[in-house]
């Protein structure tokens, strides 16, 4: 007898950069040496005054369940620190503590958007919108990115032509994961000018909102007119090295923010009870530790950009913001007479145990697309093994 799996299934996604670090940990378990910049991993420790919170809750009985919405101190505390740094006010009947930052897309999808409605969302992007959009019944509609001097710039003109009386959200990830995108201010407010126009949801994913290192972020929300339209992602992963603690949270109007609430008693019930109160601590506490976490970040990036404009065929401008690089590869496609990406992704894990994602791997190619690009996280690769990981690739890229 052969039990039958729901048909939605064959419409979700999955996280594709999985699949290389799976790629990855069998060449290693072979007994090569692989320099792992293919996962957003960090591997820096969660700072100590966080972790001495956590384990102080949890020998206190914090082990219980908690308020679907999250408990009200840490609302309270993320509503005045999230509201300062956009320049918006919240209140705690805004937040509502996740899981982690990636439950908020899911979460906001079902809150907002009925089978057929299209959803604009960034191609290459973090490839969960594509999935979500796609479970819930939904028309994914990618808008893209041009190349610029200084790095990427959203495609205005085609997202333009993209917009329909179907569409009803727009997501938007400045500070890009994967190529580190950083909107002007006049490109920001052209999206929201465009959100106001045709009334549209929008999801702003922060997760990389304070993983910048040498200027200060801006948010959609701060434009007039945005934060009633507006679900801010929010997540403590990146800026305090909590990728495996999942916690975050949904930021945005009380009338959604309600829904996303309900759906958190039917998904989970609530969020880590503990690790709640130690965000606390996360937030309002000594940050010398998030700016350690920083200055580590700014040291790898600026090694990897040197490494990687080394290179015959590269070059890269160095990004402001994340902790991603996605440079054109295209003339060492050329050179190694290479049609697909994953022959050069391979083909670089085995020569020189360097292991990348593609951007095939950050959603759906697009029809004309005819540039080849990699990505390369260096969140969790040490300096020294940047430097030597990448002058491996270099002779193996500048190879014929």
């Amino acid at each position: 007898m052969i039990m039958k799996i729901a048909n939605r299934i064959k419409r979700l996604g999955t996280e594709t950069a999985f699949a290389v670090s799976g790629q990855a940990r069998e060449w290693a378990e072979k007994g090569n040496k692989v320099y792992p910049f293919h996962l957003g991993d960090m591997n820096l420790l969660t700072p100590e005054n966080i972790i001495d919170a956590a384990d102080k809750y949890i020998r206190a009985g914090y082990n219980g369940y908690a308020p679907n919405n999250g408990i009200l101190p840490l609302r309270e505390a993320l509503a005045e620190d999230v509201g300062s740094k956009r320049g918006v006010t919240y209140s705690p009947d805004n937040i509502s503590v996740q899981p982690g930052g990636k439950p908020t897309i899911g979460k906001f999808i079902q809150a907002v958007m009925n089978p057929g409605d299209e959803v604009l969302y960034p191609n290459p992007g973090y490839p969960i919108y594509e999935s979500q959009i796609d479970y819930h019944g939904g028309k994914a509609v990618p808008y893209q990115y041009e190349q610029t001097e200084t790095g990427f710039a959203i495609d205005i003109d085609r997202l333009k032509s993209s917009l329909s009386e179907k569409t009803t959200m727009l997501i938007y990830n400045n500070y890009n994961n994967p190529i580190s995108a950083e909107s002007s201010r006049e490109e920001m407010e052209t999206l929201a000018e465009l959100a106001i126009e045709h009334d549209l949801w929008v999801l702003s994913d922060d997760a990389y909102y304070e993983m910048l290192y040498d200027t200060e972020p801006q948010s959609i929300v701060n434009i007039p007119g945005m934060q009633e339209r507006t679900v801010v992602l929010y997540t403590f992963s990146k800026k305090f090295a909590m990728t495996g603690w999942r916690i975050g949270a949904s930021i945005g109007p009380e009338e959604v923010i309600n829904v996303i609430n309900k759906l958190n008693v039917n998904d989970e019930s609530c969020t880590n009870h503990f690790h709640q109160w130690a965000m606390i601590e996360a937030l309002q506490g000594d940050q010398s530790g998030a700016e350690s976490i920083l200055n580590t970040l700014r040291e790898r990036r600026d090694a990897a950009v040197q490494k990687l404009n080394e290179i015959d065929g590269i070059n890269i401008a160095t990004p402001e913001c994340t902790f991603y690089l996605f440079p054109n590869v295209t003339k060492i496609m050329d050179r190694k007479g290479m049609s697909a990406l994953s022959e050069l992704q391979l083909g670089a894990l085995h020569e020189t145990g360097v292991s990348f994602c593609t951007r095939e791997h950050f959603g759906r190619t697009q029809p004309g697309e005819s540039e080849f690009y990699i990505r390369l996280a260096y969140s969790g690769i040490s300096v020294n093994e940047i430097n030597e990981g990448l002058q491996k690739l270099k002779a193996y890229f500048e190879e014929s």
